[in-house]
């Protein structure tokens, strides 16, 4: 991690930043859970702290730093809203592939407003037709969180074959006034963050504003030539994996912080203290341990992905398919230990008002997330590590 002055500087005011924001959206989250939408107010105060910036080019007025700055932060907003931290995690990592743009389409998305923020969903149902100067894009998308908020939008297709290049996954740049937003968000967790299906009907999209999602060279993300910064040069599932699963981590410490407080001033009604249960004392600190390791992981993983961005080399297929093996198997050991923390308080758990409740419901919403397939990605690692070729195209 760079660990200049300047970038302390920002590191420290940008914690700081999401801790002051932090009771905040513990007040506003079961709001935000009962009407499946982080308020304006919330989305207005991240803007201005600059929380969406973490990873935004230093030209478009960001910050440029290791994407574990932006996990950290992504932390500490969801142990009081796991809503919050997940749009935060899917916008706030839309900078940092749009920085790959080139660069009069990173001047269209900021030129104007360095604010600006981009929804995505990357699921590959597009219709894609190409035509002169680019492509016609159809289809209809589920799962784009905070989708109101956004001006633009990322949107997964197949790039047909062409020029000698195979059929490969695609992220299409859509300005809002193309995309028709349906309200169709009602789940069981991470209810807040509205992530409604959206449509577009037969738009064209230019060469420019389509990028080779999984591409990490020059003549793929060009961007790169003028964002020179060794963070631009990770690859696409190395950074944006973590996107839909960190926001577990901080959700099970904000279960922990509950879970405490909680057994602290409980008696039960046969007159003990839940402090004083052995279960309760027991799943704490296997809580606690585990939400620690969890981080002490993801930080060694982005110390030797940032390593090898240095040199502007990938890391061997081993290593990328254990990383993405990590990053989804998060959403899980979360579920599994936020639910231990749920049965120690018994019946007093299950109140659709209760933050241990509701941080249940998100965990498990979040495990749903086809990035968070741990088994999937357990199995392609392991093939790998017993001699077989590489199952997953993505990594």
């Amino acid at each position: 991690m760079d660990r200049s002055p300047e970038n302390l500087k920002n590191e420290m005011k940008l914690i700081e930043a999401a801790r002051a924001l932090a009771p905040k959206l513990r007040d506003r989250a079961l709001k935000a859970d009962q009407e499946c939408r982080i308020s304006d107010e919330t989305i207005a105060e991240m803007k201005a702290t600059g929380l969406f910036k973490v990873m935004q080019p230093k030209a478009w007025g960001g910050y440029e730093l290791d994407p574990r700055v932006f996990y950290h932060v992504q932390r500490i907003l969801a142990e009081s809203c796991m809503s919050t931290a997940w749009i935060y995690g899917v916008m706030g990592v839309h900078p940092w592939q749009i920085a790959r743009y080139p660069v009069k389409v990173q001047e269209t998305i900021w030129g104007k407003d360095d604010t600006t923020l981009v929804a995505s969903t990357y699921m590959p149902v597009a219709k894609v037709n190409p035509v002169e100067g680019g492509y016609e894009v159809s289809g209809r998308w589920g799962f784009s969180s905070c989708c109101e908020h956004a001006e633009w939008f990322l949107l997964g297709g197949i790039i047909p074959a062409g020029n000698g290049r195979n059929p490969e996954h695609g992220t299409f740049l859509i300005h809002k006034s193309a995309v028709e937003i349906h309200k169709n968000w009602d789940t069981l967790g991470i209810r807040g963050s509205g992530s409604h299906d959206v449509e577009v009907k037969g738009t064209f999209v230019p060469h420019d504003f389509v990028q080779r999602t999984n591409s990490t060279s020059i003549e793929d993300t060009p961007g790169r030539i003028e964002n020179t910064n060794p963070i631009y040069n990770m690859s696409f599932a190395s950074v944006f994996t973590r996107a839909v699963s960190t926001a577990c981590i901080g959700g099970l410490d904000g279960a922990i912080n509950e879970f405490i407080n909680y057994s602290k001033a409980h008696v039960g009604k046969h007159g003990n203290k839940t402090a004083e249960d052995p279960l309760a004392q027991q799943v704490v600190t296997e809580a606690i341990c585990t939400a620690d390791s969890l981080k002490l992981v993801l930080e060694r993983n982005y110390d030797d992905l940032m390593d090898y961005a240095v040199k502007n080399e990938l890391p061997p297929v081993e290593k990328r398919l254990l990383y993405r093996y990590h990053a989804s198997y998060v959403a899980n050991v979360c579920c599994e230990q936020v639910s231990n923390l749920m049965r120690s308080m018994a019946a007093s758990g299950l109140y659709s008002d209760s933050p241990v409740g509701r941080i249940f419901r998100d965990v498990h919403q979040a495990r749903g997330h086809i990035s968070n397939n741990f088994t999937s990605h357990a199995r392609a690692y392991g093939a790998v590590v017993l001699g077989l070729p590489n199952p997953d195209p993505y990594v």
